[in-house]
């Protein structure tokens, strides 16, 4: 069975609480995490509209990048002390007081362009360009779903009940006007 194409819609509201109410009737709607994402210009706390918590592992990019910056410093110092070796005086040829600064060096510069490389990853850029209004800036929260064209319609009775302001789809607005929804 081949899979559905499935297509995108926004809806846009004013209110933090009808965003989550959307977020409740398209998960009745059966509607998974996957396919729901909130759109904000604020930053609301995680899990304030009811969506899933992501986990990520942005967390271990920083010490990888230290262990790997330390090993790197090390070997370099090492490296170049034992290739070249300067004439001491009976003191030792790699002296850890002198490469402290270093590998303190090489370790925090590793682990600042590992979390710049974990930063890119655990954001999957690019991952193309969903659906945007310009009203989101402006305060507006937007709510976007996936849904095959099935379910389509059960997406937009859903975002439609919670109070959306409008609702977005890839060829403009399709929200009903006042006219249709009373003659239906």
């Amino acid at each position: 069975m081949a899979a559905e194409q499935r297509r995108e819609l926004l809806g846009l509201f004013e209110e933090p609480d009808q965003a989550a109410d959307a977020f409740t009737r398209l998960r009745e709607a059966g509607f998974g995490d996957t396919d729901l994402e909130v759109i904000s210009s604020t930053p609301y706390p995680e899990g304030a509209f009811g969506e899933a918590h992501i986990k990520h592992r942005l967390f271990t990019f920083p010490f990888a990048g230290a262990i790997c910056g330390l090993v790197i410093g090390t070997a370099w110092v090492v490296g170049a002390q034992i290739s070249e070796p300067l004439v001491t005086g009976g003191k030792p040829i790699v002296a850890v007081p002198a490469i402290i600064q270093i590998l303190y060096e090489g370790t925090l510069l590793a682990a600042v362009i590992f979390t710049v490389i974990g930063i890119l990853f655990e954001s999957r850029l690019p991952d193309g360009v969903g659906l945007y209004d310009k009203r989101i800036s402006d305060g507006y929260i937007g709510v976007s779903v996936l849904a095959t064209d099935p379910k389509m319609l059960a997406a937009r009775q859903s975002l439609e009940q919670a109070g959306a302001v409008d609702i977005i789809a890839k060829d403009g607005s399709i929200m009903s006007s006042p006219q249709e929804s009373t003659a239906s």
